[in-house]
């Protein structure tokens, strides 16, 4: 009760609308119960008493009823989707919003293809919910009882052995409703991760192309389109068994009525017209019992989809202070006092959720970085530069110690003023969908063409971008496919010089690029570091020597820190490094 409770929430903000479709459905069903009563006056009373004006003038009657309800369905057809429509609209962005609020654990614990299926696919099935679910649910119920109504004038004998049949349908539906609740949420499952293959593939395609991998793919996506086809088979088997049976159900009912009501007309309790009346209403019966399935059919379709929709909703969000103050303009020293790190995430694929506690990534860690200087990180895979990098603008929460900005706590600070003290650039560099320009401007969509101009400037990347056709309106493609690694680099850089942070961090950000390209870049790099505290996460230390401080991270924690000649002077983790690197230039 209390999902259906937060489905009938999403009513409110169209109300009107809904409550004028669900009007126009009431009087379509009393439009359905006059022609029965109409044609049972015909048969009994203007047929043998020859009444053809008033025959003609009830027929006429029922002409503008049927236009009537021509209007009607129109409406209901056209509008009921709208409503539909417009609350799927209400939920995706409800969704998407809380997508943008919740931690990043949830997005490592949870694989894209699934989360758009969530977005697309069982929205779409609460919006046919939202429409078709009440309309079936009130026009059957409004059809039932006005026909109980009439059925009664004219034998009360004859329709309680009519309704009687009808809780046995009503107790078959709530037992096949559990077991319609289990299928429908296997499918939906396997469709998820169906989907998530296909995000996978299509994103990896160049990968897979380059191997081959294509028949490696097709066989994963065979084996999860094999396991969608299982589920949705089952689903149907169900359904088979579903239909079929209240299939049955009404054909007993409309048999019943037909020997019943024929008994009667024997025996003289109902008329000529009386009984082909009841025979009119049966098949009225007939048709909400028929809504009525379609409704459970709809509402195991919908509620499904819309339990997986609201377990998103429920997941708690990047939690801030309650007193948490804006974090101004900050110099940038930072201080991380005894902290330590570890992931706590919920491993979900869509079939089953498990605790998954990984190991300390940092342990004890205490590093102190004066405001303006560049601190170059270095060490083995594994031992937490990245991870460490993350922790400052509080993309995941530490486990214990602190880490502070100009003294200040980060956890007593709202998220977006500290976010918007930090600027990154990595490895992997992302672009969004659209221009250079949109791009570049994406941390300040209020930028002006000159503010933008100077920032490619400032990342050596204004004079490519004039060499293009379409200059800054230059569409890139889907992450900036269109765009050489060096580009999309200095693209991400312009963005940054645009963001003017007062902290920078470098993860990477040339570690995928050509030498030659890799000197452009590092150009930029310089120019972007200067009056701003630089945190470099590098593997090539060719392009660290020139920092403040380099720090020798592992996973034992912070080993070495030093210049890098006071580093190659200790002879110890760095230098090996550094010989190892370097060993080929030495040789020659």
């Amino acid at each position: 009760m209390e999902m259906i409770r937060k489905f009938i929430r999403y009513y409110r903000p169209h109300l009107k609308l809904f409550s004028l479709d669900m009007g126009c459905s009431l009087l379509v069903a009393l439009c359905d119960l006059f022609y029965p009563t109409i044609a049972g006056r015909i048969i009994n009373d203007f047929v043998p008493n020859r009444a053809f004006r008033l025959m003609l003038i009830w027929s006429v009657a029922l002409l503008a009823i049927y236009l009537l309800k021509f209007g009607l369905n129109w409406f209901i057809q056209y509008y009921g989707h709208v409503v539909g429509v417009r609350m799927q609209a209400d939920m995706r962005r409800d969704v998407f919003y809380k997508l943008e609020r919740l931690p990043f654990s949830y997005f490592d614990a949870h694989k894209t293809g699934t989360i758009l299926s969530r977005i697309v696919n069982d929205l779409m099935d609460i919006s046919e919910l939202a429409h078709h679910g009440p309309e079936n649910l009130f026009i059957s119920l409004i059809s039932l009882v006005g026909a109980f109504i009439i059925l009664v004038q004219i034998n009360l004998p004859l329709t309680l052995i009519i309704y009687l049949l009808l809780p046995i349908g009503i107790f078959f539906c709530i037992r096949m409703r559990a077991r319609l609740n289990d299928a429908f949420r296997r499918t939906r499952e396997e469709i998820a991760e169906v989907n998530a293959g296909l995000e996978n593939s299509i994103s990896g395609i160049r990968v897979s192309r380059s191997y081959p991998g294509a028949q490696q793919e097709e066989k994963k996506f065979n084996r999860a389109n094999g396991l969608f086809v299982r589920a949705r088979s089952d689903a149907y088997h169900v359904m088979a068994d579903f239909h079929s049976s209240m299939t049955l159900l009404t054909d007993i009912v409309d048999l019943t009525a037909l020997i019943a009501s024929g008994f009667f007309y024997f025996f003289g309790q109902i008329s000529t017209g009386g009984f082909v009346q009841f025979l009119l209403y049966i098949n009225m019966f007939l048709n909400p019992i028929r809504r009525l399935v379609d409704f459970v059919e709809q509402l195991q379709n919908g509620m499904t989809g819309f339990v997986r929709f609201d377990e998103i909703m429920q997941t708690p969000e990047e939690e801030e202070a309650p007193d948490a103050k804006e974090l101004g303009r900050v110099q940038g020293s930072i201080q991380f006092t005894d902290v330590s790190f570890r992931y706590n995430v919920l491993e979900d694929d869509d079939h089953a959720e498990v605790r998954k506690e990984d190991r300390a990534i940092i342990d004890h860690l205490n590093l102190s970085i004066p405001a303006g200087r560049t601190v170059a990180l270095v060490g083995p895979s594994g031992g937490g530069k990245t991870t460490l990098c993350h922790l400052i603008p509080r993309f995941y929460e530490i486990s214990g110690g602190s880490i502070t900005i100009d003294g200040t706590d980060i956890r007593e600070v709202t998220r977006e003023s500290l976010r918007k003290n930090i600027g990154m650039v990595a490895q992997d560099v992302f672009l969004f969908t659209g221009t250079i320009r949109d791009n570049i401007a994406y941390g300040r969509p209020d930028a002006t063409d000159e503010e933008i101009i100077d920032a490619a400037k400032k990342a050596r990347i204004h004079d490519a971008i004039m060499a293009m056709e379409d200059g800054y309106d230059t569409y890139i493609g889907e992450r900036g496919v269109k765009l050489s690694g060096g580009q999309k680099q200095r693209v991400s850089i312009a963005r940054v010089f645009l963001k003017n942070p007062a902290i920078l961090i470098l993860d990477e950000a040339t570690s995928a690029l050509d030498n030659a390209t890799e000197m452009l870049i590092q150009e930029s790099l310089e120019e972007l570091s200067k009056g701003r505290t630089c945190i470099v996460v590098a593997h090539r230390l060719s392009t660290i020597k020139n920092a403040d401080e380099i720090v020798v991270l592992t996973d034992e924690g912070v080993k070495e820190r030093g210049t890098h000649a006071e580093l190659l002077a200790q002879n110890g983790i760095y230098a090996g490094f550094y010989r190892y690197q370097f060993r080929d230039a030495d040789a020659g």
